[in-house]
């Protein structure tokens, strides 16, 4: 005789002793993502097993950070492989031993290399070959602060193995090698570093900053340098930039000149090692690859040396710093210079004494 509950387990198809075939029984059941396992031991018996997932972020980022390295250290070499160099910095018997402190030798040369014959009609440039000196100038740093002293290309100095003659004589005898070593016996102060740059390597990095902040004293109209600008503050770009370290229709000539000179460069470096500069590739790498493309340096300088050079400018154009003329003592002429200027032999000593000691150089000697 069958109860109740037979008849219940038989509709379901199975019988009393649980036998049978059920019909809503799941195959598949288990952990399914386990491949369908049916482990059913344990405390949680019945329970999916989820695995963990590894976390790749850290992986990811040090991915990420490896080609980031690579980036930056093979564009460094890049850069650094792009600096035109030349044995500068040679020693010579009686040269002035090694002084406190870094002093670079910096140049700016008429060279026209890298400039069309339209480049060279639309800067005013002429159309001269070869390269000669166009401004001259020692940046100092160390303990005792940033100075930048300017060398006035007519100043009449002994050059070695060519008599006395303008200063920027010596480089036209002798290239850089000679100039080097005339300002070593002329200022007693040792040369570490140096750096030259020509007319179209000037132009190129000041239209890679997108133009240089400069307050105009005065109006200045030169045709031959190019030149047609305002008193006032403005944005020069690279050509008008060009022209205005170029001129000298002043009164005093060369001598304001190359307190321009000095007005520029500063404002140049200060641009350039600017965070609107230095963190927008649109302004840093034109920047770095015209600049590295450009200058020409000593055979053992580097990338490097010429970036602390750019902020040790920079300190100067930031008022941290001293910017001077070397003291004028009088003018003359002669048969083999023409006209020329002299230093003043008691301040200029005082001056470059101060240097080879890595002091600051007295207030006394300080001209504009």
């Amino acid at each position: 005789m069958n109860d109740g509950r037979s008849h219940q387990h038989a509709a379901y198809g199975r019988g009393p002793s649980g036998g049978g075939y059920d019909p809503y029984d799941d195959p598949y059941a288990g952990d399914q993502l386990a491949g369908g396992r049916h482990d059913r031991g344990g405390p949680y018996d019945g329970a999916p097993v989820r695995r963990r997932r590894r976390r790749r972020w850290p992986q990811v980022l040090g991915a990420v950070a490896v080609v980031l390295l690579l980036i930056v250290v093979g564009g460094y070499f890049y850069l650094d492989s792009r600096l035109k160099r030349e044995s500068v910095l040679v020693d010579y018997p009686g040269r002035v031993a090694d002084t406190p402190g870094t002093t670079w030798l910096v140049v700016g040369s008429d060279s026209r290399e890298g400039l069309s014959k339209d480049d060279q009609k639309r800067l005013a440039t002429g159309f001269a070959g070869g390269r000669r000196t166009d401004s001259m100038m020692l940046l100092h740093y160390g303990q005792s602060g940033t100075s930048l002293i300017s060398l006035p290309r007519d100043s009449y100095v002994p050059i070695p193995g060519r008599g006395s003659n303008k200063l920027n004589a010596a480089f036209s005898f002798g290239g850089p090698k000679l100039l080097v070593q005339t300002v070593e016996k002329a200022t007693g102060v040792h040369i570490d570093h140096y750096a030259e740059i020509g007319f179209g390597g000037f132009v190129g990095v000041v239209d890679a900053v997108g133009g240089v902040d400069i307050c105009v004293k005065d109006d200045i109209k030169d045709r031959k340098a190019g030149l047609d600008l305002k008193a006032g503050c403005q944005t020069l770009d690279g050509g008008q930039a060009l022209g205005y370290v170029r001129t000298r229709k002043f009164a005093r000539a060369d001598l304001e000149r190359v307190e321009h000179q000095r007005q520029f460069f500063a404002a140049l470096m200060k641009k350039a090692t600017s965070p609107g500069t230095m963190l927008n590739p649109f302004r840093s790498v034109p920047l770095a690859t015209n600049a590295t493309s450009n200058f020409l340096v000593d055979e053992n300088d580097h990338l490097y040396d010429l970036v602390r050079m750019m902020f040790a400018m920079k300190d100067v154009s930031g008022g941290n710093g001293v910017t001077t003329t070397v003291p004028i003592g009088g003018s003359g002429s002669s048969a083999a210079a023409g006209s020329y200027i002299t230093w003043d032999k008691a301040k200029a000593s005082k001056l470059f004494d101060a240097l080879k000691q890595d002091q600051p150089i007295p207030q006394d000697v300080i001209t504009k």
